[in-house]
């Protein structure tokens, strides 16, 4: 197996066990909290938000360690 192909796994795994944490962790607990479809809808569609704040937080860390690369020993 290449580098490369390992590194593409490796990605798609943490892709895959990311968002199958987001949906255990945030969307079920957010769906059982409320008791009509609209409000469950609802708590859903705001969970969305941070779904977009992980994966913000995610991008400007991994964006902060390429731009910092060459000043790690």
């Amino acid at each position: 197996m290449s580098p490369q192909s390992v590194t593409y796994l490796v990605g798609a795994c943490a892709g895959v066990f990311g968002l199958a944490a987001f949906i255990g962790l945030i969307v079920v607990p957010a769906w059982g909290s409320y008791s009509t479809v609209w409000q469950k809808l609802g708590a859903v569609f705001l969970s969305l938000y941070v779904l977009a704040t992980m994966v913000g937080i995610g991008v400007l860390a991994g964006a902060a360690v390429v731009y910092y690369s060459d000043q790690f020993p």
